[in-house]
């Protein structure tokens, strides 16, 4: 039906954060009815308090709670709109615009509070509260920038929405929600770096951690390159490009490495790194499996006979993220 998924390999679910990157690549190359058909069906999943659901299956709604889910849901609504000028759209999916908004505004409530004053917490204070959205925390939840830059995302959507659906109240409230989260955002990060003296863009508030893929979604679609710090942000992409060399350099072996990389392309692209980015797509592309199916597995293992897990395949969020970086090369905004 008009659920998107990652693939047919592994999963028989569909997650808003696949689809939203996937969404975006349909719209992208003029395929608009299947889009609004996902959104409609993802937004019948809303759960009473505004909370998008990160997946649906068979079972219906997942409860585990992913904080990206609504920034991406109100991210794609607006980008159907963007493509298709529809405003009967946005008027049929406007209660749930609204309740994901609200979601939000109570999600970053929890972080305001006095607790969030003290020296030890006030790294977090104003973000999203801890979450797995981010695979890479699934062992343990963490406040995550991945999550709070597709929140301020969906904030910034979300004031567009209103406005063209003339609910001038709600685009002036937002818009006053979407710059106090932006400065509480910044603010954090720049307290992580000095935290943890980093050089870097961190992943995270409590871990400091690099995570160059992740932080390339700040770029593209979030859309912050302007408003990122230049320094770390130039360091973030100088250490991941350094990494990427030497790991093409290696000899296959028990390595592997997940080809959601392909968002890079589309970032380095943007912040003018054009020879950096023609080199990360060629490397990428050589590790397609098998090469003649022109895809890629969710994760790529450097020796292609290693028996390991390879996840999803092909993996649609993968594909949608190589379309959508190869169409960078010619035109973005």
């Amino acid at each position: 039906g008009p659920a998107i998924q990652p693939g047919s390999r592994n999963y028989a679910r569909s997650w808003i954060r696949d689809g939203a990157f996937t969404a975006g690549a349909l719209l992208d190359f003029g395929a608009r009815e299947e889009v609004r058909a996902f959104l409609k069906w993802f937004a019948e999943h809303q759960f009473e308090d505004g909370r998008i659901p990160c997946c649906i299956d068979r079972r219906g709604a997942d409860r585990v709670p992913e904080n990206d889910s609504n920034g991406e849901f109100l991210y794609t609504v607006a980008e159907y709109y963007r493509f298709t000028r529809d405003p009967g759209f946005v008027w049929e999916i406007w209660p749930a615009v609204v309740r994901a908004v609200e979601f939000i505004e109570a999600q970053r409530a929890t972080r305001l509070t006095a607790e969030y004053d003290s020296d030890d917490k006030l790294v977090f204070r104003g973000l999203m509260p801890e979450s797995i959205s981010h695979e890479g925390y699934s062992a343990n939840p963490v406040h995550s920038y991945w999550d709070d830059f597709f929140t301020l995302r969906g904030l910034r959507d979300a004031v567009d929405l209103a406005r063209a659906v003339d609910d001038h109240e709600r685009a002036r409230h937002w818009a006053e929600l979407r710059d106090a989260f932006r400065n509480d955002l910044y603010a954090s990060i720049e307290r992580t770096i000095a935290k943890h003296g980093i050089d870097y863009l961190p992943g995270s508030a409590e871990l400091g951690d690099f995570d160059a893929t992740s932080t390339a979604a700040a770029i593209s679609p979030v859309g912050e390159l302007a408003n990122l710090p230049a320094g770390p942000l130039a360091k973030t992409f100088d250490r991941y490009m350094e990494y990427v060399r030497e790991r093409a350099t290696r000899p296959p072996g028990e390595e592997q490495y997940s080809p959601y990389e392909l968002r890079n392309v589309a970032a380095l692209i943007m912040m003018g790194r054009r020879d950096d980015a023609l080199e990360l797509l060629e490397l990428l592309m050589a590790d397609r499996r098998p090469e003649a199916w022109n895809q890629w597995a969710e994760v790529v293992w450097r020796d292609p006979d290693m028996p390991r897990f390879i996840g999803d395949m092909p993996h649609t969020w993968v594909g949608a993220s190589f379309m959508r970086s190869v169409r960078t090369m010619y035109a973005y905004e």
